[in-house]
């Protein structure tokens, strides 16, 4: 009996010491010295209007410690002192917010929507129409590296021929390794017409197919131009490939067979 009683006052007397333990914690934080600032009670993302994060209450004036205000330099201390001015960067949930997170000027610089194509750095992208031929046959695949050649009248301006002779024909390689992109889907066929030596035309289908390719961009103009007044054709390429620039070859029969 008389142990069951000394627990008892064991446990009373330990209750009293928690409620007085309680009451001095509240007492000593009602005591904590606190000011006003400005707290971001929502994520708020880079570029986003200070004026409509403030009204859809993301940012709202909260007391906080002066140790904590002290400690955050800069610290807004008013609901007018941003007003105009948009977000330099994305602000986090239980910030205080400081005057460098906002801006009178937005930044445009890295706006531009990232890029679903694995673009180099300093190349651009573009595309060609080529026909089944003239693309390995359906082979190159997105990551391929490829070699392209140019055919026509190269020896004046492209496509013109030379003034009172027959036009020559000649294959030369025009970029020797470019990194395909993307291989889209088949267009509808176009139609070739050939006319033999007796003076028989042959007309048949070719499928085409968008190929999309990292260059530079005087690689860029030099395969636009081609495009457009010549004919191209892709080589695909292998780790073992050898490809190199040269005078490249001509219907004239010595350029044929040297």
């Amino acid at each position: 009996m008389d142990r069951r009683r000394l627990l008892l006052i064991l446990a009373v007397f330990v209750a009293l010491i928690g409620t007085a333990l309680v009451f001095l914690y509240v007492k000593s934080a009602k005591n904590v010295p606190t000011t006003s600032a400005l707290v971001a009670t929502a994520d708020i993302s880079a570029n986003e209007s200070y004026d409509s994060a403030l009204q859809s209450g993301k940012l709202q004036m909260q007391a906080v410690a002066s140790s904590v205000a002290d400690a955050t330099p800069n610290y807004v201390s008013s609901t007018t002192q941003l007003t105009g001015q948009t977000a330099t960067g994305p602000i986090y949930t239980g910030q205080v917010v400081v005057a460098s997170q906002f801006s009178k000027t937005v930044d445009t610089s890295n706006t531009a929507p990232p890029s679903p194509l694995p673009i180099p750095k300093g190349d651009i992208a573009i595309s060609v129409n080529l026909t089944d031929p003239d693309r390995v046959a359906g082979n190159i695949e997105n990551g391929s590296h490829v070699a392209i050649f140019v055919t026509g009248d190269l020896t004046t301006a492209a496509g013109a021929g030379a003034t009172g002779a027959a036009a020559t024909t000649t294959t030369r390689l025009l970029l020797p390794d470019v990194t395909v992109l993307n291989v889209g889907s088949p267009q509808p066929p176009t139609t070739s017409t050939k006319t033999e030596a007796d003076g028989t035309e042959t007309t048949e289908q070719l499928p085409r197919t968008l190929l999309t390719i990292a260059v530079t961009q005087k690689e860029a103009q030099k395969v636009i131009v081609s495009s457009k007044a010549l004919n191209l054709t892709f080589g695909l390429l292998t780790n073992d490939s050898v490809v190199h620039p040269g005078p490249g070859t001509s219907t004239l029969v010595a350029s044929l067979f040297r």
